[in-house]
C-alpha cells in the first residue's frame, strides 16, 4: 500500500493512506460492494433551497457503507489468516460488515457488540455467522474483551472500525463514486455533508473528493452531546465524548476521533455541525416518504443538517450521504408516527 507520512501536529511515525490506496481499495472491491446510486428528490431539493444527491449507502451489502472497508481489509487476509479469522468491536453497522465480508472469504468471526445496541443489529450479525460477545460499554472496554478474544482465539486479525488503512480506503471508495457519478451527470458538488463518528467514512471521502473535487467544502455532522469531532477540531487535538451512550444515533457514538482519520480530517473539513435526535427521526421520515428510504436516525443526521438549516444551501448544489438504513423497528415506527 501507498503510504505518506503524517500531516504536521499529528502523532509521531503516523502514515496515512492516500487516493492511490483508494483506487486500489476500489479495484478490491468491485463486483463485491454495490456501487450505489446518487438519489434526487424535487422535494428535498424544495424543502432546502437548492439541489441535493442522496448517496444510498443504505443500499450497500449489510445495509451500510461498513461492508465496503471491512471486504477491503478482510479479502486480503492469507490462507493462515483467514483460518485464525477476524475479531471486530461495534455498536452494529461494522459488526455487520465484518460478518458479512468474513463470511464471503470463509473466515471465522468474533464481533464484541454493546449489550444496548439494537435488537435488529446484534441479531443481524449472528445471522451473517459471527459470534457476538455483548459488553456493557459504561462499565467495560471493548478494546480489552476484544484483545482478550484475539489472544484466546490464537491471535485471530482485528479489524478496527475506522482506524485502519485498508478501512479507511474501503470507506473512501464512496466518495470516489460520488465524484465520478457527479462528473457524469455535468454536476459539480458545492458542499459534501456526511456523518462522522470515529471518522473513517469522512476520512476516506476526504481523500477522495480533494483529489477528484477540490472545490467541494467537507462537513461532518455528529449527533448533539456526542461531538467530539467538532470539539477535536477547536481544541486542535483529539479530545472525548463525556458518556458513550444516551441517543437514538447509536451508529455515531465513538468515544473519540481516531487517531489516523483525525489526522486527515483536520485539514479537509470546513467544520463540522450538529443535529438533535429528533431531527435525526425527522429526517428518517422525510426520507422514507420522498426518497423511498429506510435510513437509521445516525445515517440520517447529514439530511437532518440540511433540512434543519444548519447549513444553508441558497441554491448551490450538495451530497449528503445516507451511511446506513439499520434501523430498529420501534425508532422507525416512532420516526414515522
Amino acid at each position: 500500500m501507498t503510504l505518506i507520512d503524517a500531516p504536521a501536529g499529528a502523532e509521531p511515525g503516523l502514515v496515512l493512506p492516500t487516493f492511490a490506496d483508494i483506487e486500489d481499495a476500489a479495484r478490491q472491491i468491485e463486483g463485491v460492494a454495490v456501487r450505489t446510486p446518487l438519489l434526487r428528490s424535487d422535494a428535498l431539493d424544495a424543502a432546502v433551497g437548492g439541489q441535493v444527491f442522496v448517496k444510498a449507502e443504505v443500499l450497500q451489502r449489510t445495509g451500510s457503507f461498513k461492508f465496503r472497508g471491512a471486504y477491503n481489509r478482510i479479502s486480503r487476509l492469507d490462507a493462515d489468516e483467514r483460518r485464525a479469522g477476524v475479531v471486530a468491536y461495534s455498536s452494529g453497522n461494522h459488526a455487520q460488515g465484518v460478518a458479512g465480508a468474513a463470511r464471503i472469504v470463509g473466515a471465522p468471526a468474533v464481533i464484541v457488540m454493546p449489550a444496548d445496541a439494537p435488537a435488529l443489529k446484534i441479531e443481524n450479525t449472528r445471522a451473517l455467522g459471527a459470534e457476538v460477545v455483548l459488553y456493557d460499554r459504561a462499565t467495560q472496554s471493548r478494546e480489552e474483551i476484544a484483545a482478550r478474544v484475539r489472544a484466546e482465539r490464537g491471535g485471530a486479525t482485528l479489524v478496527p472500525p475506522f482506524d485502519d488503512r485498508f478501512v479507511i480506503a474501503g470507506q473512501g471508495t464512496t466518495g470516489r463514486e460520488v465524484a465520478q457519478d457527479l462528473e457524469g451527470l455535468g454536476a459539480q458538488a458545492d458542499v459534501l455533508l456526511c456523518p462522522t463518528a470515529g471518522g473513517g467514512l469522512t476520512a476516506g471521502i476526504a481523500l477522495a473528493m480533494t483529489s477528484l473535487s477540490p472545490a467541494t467544502k467537507l462537513y461532518g455532522v455528529e449527533p448533539v452531546g456526542f461531538d467530539d469531532y467538532a470539539r477535536s477540531l477547536a481544541a486542535g487535538h483529539r479530545v472525548k465524548n463525556p458518556v458513550h451512550s444516551g441517543s437514538l444515533c447509536d451508529a455515531l457514538l465513538s468515544p473519540e476521533p481516531g487517531e489516523m482519520t483525525f489526522a486527515i480530517n483536520q485539514p479537509r473539513l470546513s467544520g463540522v455541525l450538529t443535529v438533535t435526535d429528533e431531527e435525526a427521526l425527522a429526517a428518517v421520515a422525510f426520507a422514507f416518504r420522498w426518497l423511498k428510504l429506510v435510513v437509521e436516525p445516525g445515517g440520517a443526521v447529514a439530511l437532518a443538517a440540511l433540512l434543519t438549516g444548519k447549513l444553508k444551501l441558497e441554491g448551490r448544489t450538495a451530497v449528503v450521504v445516507a451511511s446506513g438504513g439499520n434501523i430498529d423497528p420501534a425508532v422507525f415506527i416512532r420516526a414515522l408516527g
